[in-house]
């Protein structure tokens, strides 16, 4: 279970006090989480899950009080931060910085098809139009810089097939980062995988975990979440879906010339990304009894992305 910091009932009990929701009924540990430690808690005025901020800065998190705020106003279902009774938000427990949510219905789709995609891609582009004129700005600290520093190290744990791969990928990235960091810009989710995304049947309910959420090129976003939610377990992209997603995003935003230029790279440095974080992970916590997602889901992918056939749909 990927519970980092365990809690004792009376500490729990004393800390949800002041938020006025009645009685502590029952908690658990969220078994997903791979670096934060969550818990569902039922209490008498509802359900809610508590999250224990283990990983970053805490100067961070206003930044994603603040955020969360301005997705609620602009009615995208987000699990914003409770406050107290006195206004607190952001609080302490078992010396972590804590926030409590609300709990949004539904349930994780492990196996989408096109109309779950084309759900995510609506519920993007509304979050980039949320923010695109007053984006709040965070530097992302898994961004393109981190890759190039921490990627050349990282790619000596390699075999002689996958060392090749990622040090190619690293040139190009070196090669485009200045002309992709100008393409148009908004607040990103920057981790929207399957799972941390719910549907209620056909409906998509909730989006959660914007602890990796930071300001950058829209593309950026898209691609992450289009390799999550359309590849195929040997990394290949489903066309079926890919162009479902697209096609609802594209609808709300229309894309740029210079953004159609970029997104074979945007694709591949998506990739870049979650397979070094994934390698890191591996190594931080092997042996231990904490979810560890396999980094070579994403060297498949970035295999597979040497050649993208799938350009973005009604580019301007």
């Amino acid at each position: 279970m990927s519970v980092f910091t365990p809690l004792e009932r009376p500490e729990l009990e004393a800390f949800l006090a002041p938020y006025g929701l009645g009685r502590l009924k029952d908690f658990q540990g969220i078994a997903e989480g791979s670096e934060n430690s969550n818990f569902f808690v039922s209490l008498e005025r509802g359900e809610f899950v508590l999250t224990l901020v283990e990983r970053g800065p805490s100067h961070d998190l206003p930044f994603f009080i603040e955020l969360l705020d301005v997705l609620h106003d602009a009615e995208l279902p987000v699990p914003f931060a409770l406050r107290t009774e006195a206004g607190e938000a952001l609080r302490e427990l078992a010396a972590k910085p804590a926030l409590l949510q609300p709990r949004l219905p539904g349930k994780h789709v492990h196996h989408p098809n096109a109309h779950h995609c084309a759900e995510v891609g609506t519920l993007l582009a509304r979050l980039h139009l949320a923010t695109r004129e007053r984006v709040l700005e965070r530097k992302s600290d898994r961004g393109l810089a981190w890759m190039l520093e921490e990627g050349p190290s990282l790619a000596l744990q390699l075999d002689n097939t996958a060392l090749p791969l990622l040090r190619d990928a690293l040139k190009e990235i070196d090669a485009v980062q200045q002309r992709f960091l100008a393409l148009p810009r908004a607040n990103l989710h920057a981790d929207l995988f399957k799972d941390n995304v719910l549907f209620d049947g056909p409906h998509l309910t909730g989006v959660i975990d914007f602890y990796n959420a930071c300001s950058g090129p829209m593309l950026y976003d898209l691609a992450i979440c289009l390799n999550d939610w359309c590849s195929d377990a040997d990394g290949h992209l489903d066309s079926q879906r890919a162009r479902a997603l697209l096609g609802a995003y594209a609808a709300l935003r229309p894309f740029t010339a210079a953004e159609a230029e970029l997104w074979p790279a945007a694709l591949r440095i998506a990739c870049v990304r979650f397979w070094l974080s994934r390698l890191i992970a591996a190594n931080a916590f092997a042996g231990q009894d904490v979810l560890i997602h396999d980094p070579d889901v994403f060297r498949k992918r970035l295999a597979q992305r040497q050649q993208v056939d799938l350009p973005l749909p009604f580019a301007l």
